[in-house]
C-alpha cells in the first residue's frame, strides 16, 4: 500500500480534493469490508484528551470531510475533523513537546470484530496534521466508561505501530491481529488534526446475545452477516442492504447501473452461521423509478464458497417501488449463504432474513468467538 508523508500544498482555491492523496481508483485492499466504526452500528468517540479546535465526534461522520475556506469561529479555523491545540514544552528553553507527548481519542466500535484495515484520513489538514499516529485495540465486555478503559488493568494491543503519515491524505494500514476487539485508542503524535477514521473488518457477534434473542436477522451486519460479492456496485454499496434501520435516501441502499440486453444483477451474502430462515423482508424504500422489477432468493449450505447447490427459497416475485415486501418461508433448508437475484437491474434498500441458528451453527459460532478471545460470548 502507498505511504504518504509530509505536508500537502496550501489550499489556493478550486476543488479542495484536487490534490488529495489516495491509493487510486481501486482503493485499499480491505476497503470493501464493512466499517466497524460506523455510527449507524452504534459506534462512538467516547473520550479525547483534547478537542480544542474541532470535536472528536467528527472522526466517525459517514460522509467525506467537508472544507469551507471561509469558515472561522472564535477559536480559529473551523475544520471537519478532530483537531487538538498545539502542544508546547515546559518553558522557553524547552519549547517543543517531548517525544512521548501525544493526544488520544477512545473509540467504541459499533460492531465488535476482527480488524483487517484502518484508514486515518487527514483530508484538508495540510499543515496541521499529526506527525505520526498509532492505534491500539482492546476487548472489554459490556458498556465501559472512559475511566474503565483507561484503568491500569486493561490490556491494549498494538494494531498500528507509531508511523509517520501525510497531510491531506488517506493513510491506510493493513492489520493482521486475529482477535476480536470492542474499542480502539487512536493516538496522534504529538498533536494536530485527523478528519476521519475508518475501521474495516469482520463482525464477530456475541453468541450468548444471539442465543437469548432466538430469532434474529441472520444477514444483518451487526449480527455477523456480510456481503461476499455482487454483480455491480456502480451507484452504491450492497453492504448498505444489511445496515441497521430503514433507508433514508436513495443512495442509502444498493443500486446498479442500467443493464442493457440480457442477464440480471445479484448480491451474495454470508449469514451469521448455519441457520434456518423463516421470514424475508425485501425493502425498496426511497427507490422509486429505479427499484428492481423482480427478485428471487436462493440459499445453500457450505463452510466454503462454492460448497453445496443453490436451493430456491423465494421464486421470482414482482417488487413495487418504495415498498417493504414480506414473505414467510415454509420448511426452508439450512443455509450459510444466500443470494438475491434482481431482474433486470435497479436496486433494493434493505434485505432482512429472519430466522435462527441450527445447533451446528451455534456451536461453530461459539467456538470462533472463543478462539478470537471473546470470552464467554455475552
Amino acid at each position: 500500500m502507498p505511504r504518504f508523508t509530509g505536508d500537502a500544498s496550501p489550499y489556493t482555491g478550486g476543488d479542495p480534493y484536487a490534490d488529495y492523496r489516495t491509493p487510486g481508483p481501486g482503493g485499499f485492499p480491505f476497503a470493501q469490508l464493512p466499517d466497524l466504526a460506523d455510527r449507524r452500528l452504534g459506534a462512538g468517540v467516547i473520550a479525547a484528551n483534547d478537542e480544542f479546535f474541532a470535536e472528536r465526534e467528527n472522526l466517525l461522520t459517514p460522509e467525506a470531510a467537508h472544507f469551507d475556506p471561509e469558515a472561522f469561529g472564535h477559536k480559529g479555523k473551523i475544520m471537519d475533523g478532530w483537531e487538538t491545540r498545539r502542544r508546547r514544552g515546559t518553558d522557553g528553553a524547552n519549547p517543543f513537546p517531548t517525544d512521548e507527548d501525544h493526544d488520544w481519542a477512545l473509540i467504541r466500535l459499533g460492531a465488535p470484530g476482527v480488524i483487517h484495515g484502518i484508514v486515518v484520513d487527514t483530508a484538508h489538514f495540510r499543515g496541521n496534521y499529526p506527525q505520526s499516529v498509532s492505534v491500539q485495540g482492546t476487548w472489554v465486555d459490556g458498556s465501559p466508561s472512559p475511566d474503565d478503559l483507561l484503568a491500569d488493568d486493561v490490556t491494549w494491543t498494538t494494531l498500528v505501530p507509531r508511523t509517520a503519515i501525510g497531510g491531506h491524505a488517506a493513510n491506510g494500514f493493513a492489520v493482521d491481529v486475529p482477535r476480536r476487539f470492542t474499542h480502539l485508542r487512536l493516538n496522534q503524535h504529538p498533536d494536530g488534526g485527523v478528519a476521519r477514521l475508518r475501521v474495516h473488518g469482520e463482525v464477530v457477534p456475541a453468541p450468548g446475545w444471539l442465543a437469548a434473542l432466538g430469532t434474529f436477522d441472520l444477514a444483518a451486519l451487526e449480527n455477523g452477516g456480510r456481503v461476499e460479492d455482487a454483480s455491480d456496485r456502480f451507484y452504491s454499496s450492497p453492504t448498505n442492504t444489511i445496515q441497521p434501520g430503514r433507508s433514508r435516501k436513495m443512495d442509502d441502499g444498493w443500486e446498479t447501473r442500467r443493464r442493457r440486453g440480457s442477464g440480471n444483477d445479484w448480491v451474495r451474502y454470508r449469514l451469521t452461521e448455519q441457520s434456518v430462515i423463516r421470514a424475508v423482508e425485501i425493502d425498496t424504500g426511497c427507490l422509486k423509478g429505479n427499484s428492481a422489477g423482480w427478485a428471487a432468493l436462493f440459499g445453500r449450505d457450505g463452510e466454503k464458497d462454492g460448497d453445496g447447490e443453490w436451493t430456491e427459497l423465494l421464486p421470482r416475485t414482482r417488487l413495487q417501488p418504495d415498498t417493504v415486501h414480506r414473505f414467510l418461508l415454509d420448511d426452508a433448508a439450512a443455509a450459510t449463504q444466500v443470494r438475491i437475484d434482481i431482474f433486470p437491474d435497479g436496486g433494493i434498500a434493505r434485505l432482512r432474513l429472519h430466522g435462527s441458528l441450527t445447533e451446528e451453527g451455534a456451536r461453530r459460532l461459539a467456538a470462533r468467538h472463543e478462539e478470537l478471545g471473546g470470552g464467554a460470548g455475552r
